[in-house]
């Protein structure tokens, strides 16, 4: 009966999570506003290839972040000199909550001056796991995936590959010093989800910044 009871309330809490999740997608369309959930583990360089990113964009495209972290503004703080409007989102004061919620993003949109944006990313808590979950309204998740982590990643969180539209796979810089088999890698993020598209990335070099750029354009013309 405990059991059923908590099976409930995580249905419970996903359904409110949703319902509002909803409301928030359909209106940053109506704004015209194309939202990138970018997910991964800690230290895998989403916020390094957030400063790649807006280097080469913020001054053709308006662009907006959310910076989910449990504790600390180091993130946001690497990513004001670019001028664009961000809002940080620190989990820790609510228990210190492994990834965003549609209610916690809802609210940091209303910091936003949204009339301004074309263009957000929200960076969400670095978890391989529970981000995947939280459905928070944007347009497409993207996962971050870096060699270091190992090429048995997608076969072990097989949901994050699952729901993301596209797979940045980032430090391919390091392949040769960690012998790593960029064939095997992709050949795993397609056994978990076929349709995936991968671009391999250096947030160092800035290789694959130009591809991933140009994947960006058109989702914000879909």
């Amino acid at each position: 009966m405990e059991s059923a009871i908590k099976i409930n309330v995580v249905r419970n809490i996903l359904a409110a999570n949703n319902q509002i999740a909803e409301q928030t997608r359909r209106e940053l369309r109506e704004r015209k506003i194309t939202a990138v959930n970018l997910m991964s583990s800690p230290g895998s360089g989403k916020t390094a290839i957030l400063e790649r990113t807006l280097e080469k964009l913020h001054r053709q495209i308006p662009c907006g972040v959310i910076e989910g972290d449990i504790a600390t503004t180091l993130d946001a703080e690497r990513l004001i000199r670019f001028q664009a409007p961000i809002v940080q989102i620190n989990t820790e004061p609510f228990g210190g909550d492994c990834h965003l919620s549609a209610s916690a993003v809802r609210q940091a949109l209303a910091d936003l001056p949204l009339d301004k944006i074309r263009l957000l990313f929200i960076e969400n808590v670095g978890n391989l796991v529970c981000p995947a979950e939280f459905d928070i309204g944007e347009t497409a998740k993207v996962v971050v995936f870096s060699l270091p982590e190992g090429e048995d990643k997608p076969l072990k969180y097989p949901l994050m590959f699952r729901e993301s539209k596209l797979c940045l796979l980032n430090k391919i810089d390091l392949a040769g010093v960690l012998d790593a088999n960029l064939d095997r890698i992709q050949l795993n993020v397609h056994q978990v989800n076929p349709q995936m598209k991968i671009i391999p990335i250096s947030a160092r070099t800035g290789e694959g910044v130009d591809e991933w750029t140009e994947w960006l354009t058109q989702l914000m013309a879909l």
